[in-house]
């Protein structure tokens, strides 16, 4: 039988038989439970304490929602594409590690959760003997109709359309929550390019003034940036104790990554790696955390316990890079209070910058079809925007401190 799971944002939600319940039984999809949708966001907005699962299930629920609209319209999405879309879109995150985000180029170096959820589709695709060899071109743009990734991968993806409502239905930041619906509804294929129709340019518009808002109200909220630079500091200084030879309470889990500089050769080179972050969870991270906060090193137990107390470090907000004579008679004092050293200062006074931009028109474009055909950019079809204001990367300089 079909499946069926009540979600908070749709309803019920059919989860069909076969190969796509298989792989949500899967231990690897599993995981995704325990893997926060928003990071260390709950400290901010209680309620964001969804997961990645949640996500996962959601953006198949829209894809299969964009398949019929499709279809109806008379564009030719077979059983084998349409499976293997949902198969895609269902595994496009299953790469992210504990916390999502916030640990991203922590753990692992210099390989994203896109690479890893590649290396994680075409190690099940062995498992199941072949039948996500189709998911893995939709998801890597190898597949001939260039429109099928678009839906999983592009500015107007289902990923993008179910995190927005689904981050602002729980984080109860009305600003994100969008037309799901209606945009799926006026999605159009021209020249095997995903395009939305004209009577939907205010759902779009809406849409993008949404992505921007929960930017800088949920995703970069200067609380949620300070406690999460505090969580990737720990984590810093957990490796090099641990590469220094000192012993500190780890799970195995954790231990293999703390130890080495595991990058993404090394995923290609030991497949065994790929299991080994498969067992990798939100609640590995805090067990060893709480056990920290007892540990004789000043700086993991200082950041530890007031991580898990939410005493979090204060945060300053600025367009304009931070004084350097700023943050060193913070250092100074910090030194003086707790009498360590200056590199271990620079765990707890740290002073980086944070980006954003709401539409990057050189990545793809939001493609809208007039009613005489024409297709144009976003920018140029509606009234309210233009290319300067919505192509513009916003950056911010931020400084970490504690004057308690």
């Amino acid at each position: 039988k079909d499946k069926i799971i009540n979600d908070p944002i749709y309803g019920f939600i059919t989860i069909d038989k076969g190969i796509i319940t298989k792989l949500i039984e899967h231990p690897y999809f599993q995981r995704l439970r325990r893997v926060s949708q928003l990071g260390l966001s709950y400290l901010v907005y209680p309620g964001a304490i969804h997961s990645r699962f949640h996500h996962a299930i959601g953006c198949m629920h829209l894809i299969t929602k964009a398949i019929y609209q499709l279809r109806k319209k008379g564009h030719t999405i077979s059983n084998e594409e349409a499976e293997s879309l949902k198969i895609a879109i269902l595994l496009h995150d299953i790469g992210h590690g504990p916390f999502s985000h916030a640990l991203e180029h922590s753990i692992v170096t210099d390989i994203s959760h896109e690479k890893l959820s590649y290396l994680f589709i075409e190690k099940l695709n062995k498992q199941f003997n072949g039948k996500l060899t189709l998911a893995s071109k939709i998801f890597t743009n190898t597949h001939p109709k260039k429109f099928l990734h678009q839906l999983i991968d592009s500015q107007l993806d289902m990923d993008r359309l179910d995190y927005l409502k689904r981050d602002s239905f729980f984080s109860g930041v009305t600003e994100g929550n969008i037309g799901t619906e209606r945009i799926i509804n006026m999605l159009n294929v021209v020249n095997d390019e995903l395009v939305v129709e004209e009577k939907g340019i205010y759902s779009i518009e809406k849409f993008l003034i949404a992505r921007r808002l929960m930017y800088w109200q949920v995703y970069l909220h200067k609380t949620v940036v300070s406690a999460e630079n505090m969580l990737i500091n720990i984590l810093k200084r957990a490796k090099l104790l641990i590469q220094n030879g000192t012993d500190i309470f780890t799970l195995p889990s954790l231990k293999i990554f703390l130890e080495k500089d595991i990058s993404q050769s090394d995923f290609q080179k030991k497949s065994n790696f790929l299991d080994d972050f498969a067992e990798l969870d939100d609640y590995d991270i805090y067990t060893c955390i709480k056990h920290w906060i007892k540990s004789e090193d000043f700086v993991l137990s200082f950041l530890s316990k007031r991580l898990i107390n939410r005493k979090l470090l204060k945060i300053k907000v600025t367009k304009e890079p931070i004084p350097e004579e700023e943050k060193d008679k913070l250092t100074n004092n910090f030194i003086k209070k707790y009498k360590c050293s200056k590199e271990e200062a620079a765990f707890c006074i740290f002073s980086y910058k944070i980006s954003n931009s709401t539409y990057n028109i050189n990545k793809a474009k939001i493609n809208i079809l007039m009613k005489n055909g024409d297709v144009i950019d976003i920018t140029s079809a509606s009234d309210q925007f233009n290319i300067e204001a919505l192509n513009k990367t916003v950056e911010k300089h931020f400084l970490c401190y504690t004057n308690d």
